[in-house]
């Protein structure tokens, strides 16, 4: 394909060296004339890996051009990758999108008088709803063209580490295209097809927030780490055999055990255990941070909650599942227990429908557990959970039990709300106003 790449910096250069190695007719595109001077010489502006041979192969090929006009790189091509910076601006940490806004102009003015369906990739890391917002209304109004008629626009992450980019480019963990182009879609994943990973097509925002996930997970699993070798370090403990041992469990802990969205955590272990461990760094004198915001991250969650109910307005309020995890009559330190114990200060008429929990049978720490919380908790449970759906004005989904979410969908009315901590399926096809806990 020909294919233009706006921005020549680190992601840039090396697109556009791989993509030129590919096969491809590439245009590399900069307003620094020393990088495209640099370029045309075969050397790359960056220092990176395996880049300066590659750069060198495939500029003397011919495969690799470069210019300082964007809007002839675009009218020469078929498909143009965005790839230019977006730093933080000073102060408040907003991102400067000047230099995307400005590259969409550009893009917009090629498109103007080009006769070929085009595909506007945007790799650079932008606001979250940048895509489908202001790039969009720019690429239309400066060309004249429909996006997803006469051009397709999509959001492509990278996932690019310095120090081994083309190797991170060669073998990504998937290829993600958020675009609502179906033609699109299909010329990318032509491009793309050899690499040796899963190519997934999702919406533009997606892709966008997808990111942003990653960097943050990866900045959370770093800080986690240093953390913890915080803490065993000030206990003589080897922090590396703590965490090898960590990694090796890829059941849970290095797995897609916990990550999905959904209520907060609770139970017997997580809490009581998160509250030692802050305990043993205060009493060493060791700052852990993001470790000390869990419990607050967790408790804001169940008010969250609390406030979706309390904003509604109704009075009568059926809860779905109250044990911290389905399945169980556990209920210490159950978030659907701390939810309960709000609705009930704020003066909520409140029936709960758990099937596994009998206040007859709960014995030792459960039981004073409750009887602290809720000591009247055998006049709120109904044994029938039709008694929890019927005659209520909001129903809390706090556990996916089978029979009662079989009830909400056949039961539920047009004027009923239900609040979703759990996730149900096909949610969607509900009669009542739906509001999940955070989708």
């Amino acid at each position: 394909m020909r294919i233009s790449v706006l921005g020549m910096g680190y992601v840039g250069a090396v697109s556009a060296a791989c993509l030129a190695r590919d096969g491809h007719d590439v245009i590399g595109v900069d307003l620094d004339l020393d990088k495209l001077r640099l370029i045309e010489e075969g050397r790359a502006p960056i220092v990176e890996d395996g880049i300066q041979c590659l750069m060198a192969e495939v500029v003397a090929a011919g495969r690799l051009t470069v210019i300082a006009d964007a809007t002839r790189a675009v009218r020469a091509t078929d498909v143009s990758f965005v790839c230019v910076g977006t730093p933080s601006m000073r102060g408040n940490g907003e991102q400067d999108q000047t230099a995307v806004l400005r590259v969409a102009e550009q893009i917009g003015v090629g498109l103007r008088d080009h006769d070929r369906f085009h595909v506007v990739v945007v790799r650079s890391t932008v606001r979250l709803g940048t895509v489908d917002g202001q790039l969009r209304e720019i690429l239309e109004r400066t060309s004249g063209r429909r996006c997803d008629v006469d051009f397709a626009l999509c959001f492509q992450p990278e996932f690019l580490r310095e120090g081994s980019s083309i190797r991170d480019y060669d073998n990504p963990p998937f290829t993600v295209i958020g675009t609502r182009s179906e033609r699109a879609g299909a010329m990318l994943l032509e491009m793309f097809k050899h690499l040796p990973c899963e190519f997934i097509v999702t919406e533009p925002a997606t892709a966008e927030a997808l990111k942003y996930a990653c960097n943050a997970f990866h900045a959370v699993k770093i800080t986690f780490a240093n953390e913890i070798g915080r803490i065993a370090q000030a206990m003589n403990i080897d922090s590396h055999a703590v965490m090898d041992l960590v990694r090796r469990d890829t059941r849970l802990n290095i797995s897609p055990a916990y990550l999905r969205p959904g209520f907060a955590f609770g139970g017997s272990c997580l809490p009581k255990d998160l509250r030692a461990l802050l305990h043993i760094a205060k009493t060493r004198d060791v700052e852990i941070p993001m470790l000390g915001s869990l419990l607050g991250s967790n408790r804001l969650h169940v008010e969250r909650a609390a406030e979706f109910v309390l904003a509604h307005g109704g009075r009568r309020v059926g809860m779905v599942g109250l044990s911290f995890k389905a399945g169980t009559d556990d209920l210490r330190e159950s978030p659907l227990v701390a939810l309960a114990e709000i609705l009930i200060g704020k003066g909520l008429e409140l029936r709960i429908y758990d099937p596994h929990v009998n206040v007859a049978v709960l014995m030792g720490a459960n039981k004073r557990y409750i009887d602290k919380h809720i000591p009247h908790l055998a006049a709120l449970l109904k044994a029938d959970y039709r008694d929890v759906i019927r005659d209520t004005d909001i129903i809390v989904v706090g556990a996916l039990l089978p029979e009662a979410v079989s009830g909400i969908r056949s039961l539920a009315t047009v004027d009923q709300y239900v609040i979703d901590l759990a996730g149900m399926p096909e949610a969607q096809d509900l009669q009542s106003e739906y509001q999940g806990i955070c989708w």
